[in-house]
């Protein structure tokens, strides 16, 4: 196969999955990993691709991750009775970690309590927490993502090791049987460590998100102990919540 009839094979497979990664050509187009990804390499050039670690996504996709700005003013009623919620969960002396959704943000806004300890990558809500002086903030350090506002890398996930916390807040940009997603891969990787250092992982997310996939899963259904949310997810989804054990709370 010539090297155009390739890259028709992998624009056709986008256009009907949406993303595609380098073992899948090597399949579809019987070769090597070195040719799959020189061929990834000439469909970036011509603009009809976006290149990811390990594989490839249509343009359309990243368009529809809205920045942080954009996505702090969506929704934000029902983000902020779900982040009222939630800060009502957090109890003197608590040690929380706090992920980088404008969602948990909103629980940062509604936070209450005389004391407790509060570990972030995002710096938009160590911000908001700098405001109260009754919180003790860990901003972890990494390389800034300046679009969305977090920090993440290796010396990110390096720092969460060492810390171990009562509750971890988590947002999503989709919720399914499948699990937890996020859409961007390194805020993923840095979600799944902030899961294995919390005795209680808690997952705010509005009815909106519910049955959808995001580009990465952060975690399984196990693994979270707590959803709040405004409005009950549809029975199959519940029934799938109700198999792990993951006690719903509603927003009123």
């Amino acid at each position: 196969m010539y090297q155009e009839e390739r890259l028709q094979v992998i624009l056709n497979y986008l256009g009907e999955h949406k993303r595609i990664n380098v073992e899948e050509i090597c399949n579809l187009c019987n070769i090597s990993r070195d040719t799959a990804r020189r061929d990834l390499v000439k469909l970036e050039e011509r603009g009809a691709i976006l290149r990811t670690r390990g594989g490839a996504l249509l343009p359309t996709l990243i368009k529809e991750i809205k920045s942080y700005k954009d996505r702090l003013y969506n929704d934000s009623k029902e983000k902020k009775a779900i982040g009222k919620l939630a800060a009502s969960l957090i109890k003197n002396g608590d040690k929380i970690i706090m992920d980088t959704s404008t969602t948990v943000q909103a629980c940062s806004e509604f936070l209450q309590v005389d004391h407790c300890t509060i570990i972030t990558n995002s710096i938009n809500q160590a911000d908001i927490l700098s405001n109260k002086p009754q919180v003790h903030i860990h901003l972890l350090g990494g390389q800034l993502n300046q679009e969305q506002r977090f920090l993440y890398g290796p010396s990110v996930i390096s720092m969460l090791s060492n810390y171990y916390v009562d509750k971890t807040f988590i947002g999503t940009c989709g919720l399914s049987k499948e699990g937890v997603m996020v859409a961007f891969e390194e805020d993923g990787f840095i979600m799944k460590k902030m899961i294995e250092q919390a005795d209680q992982v808690i997952l705010l997310v509005d009815h909106s998100k519910f049955d959808k996939k995001g580009f990465f899963k952060a975690a399984d259904l196990s693994q979270i102990d707590i959803v709040i949310t405004d409005q009950l997810p549809n029975p199959s989804l519940m029934d799938v919540l109700n198999h792990y054990e993951i006690s719903v709370m509603l927003t009123k």
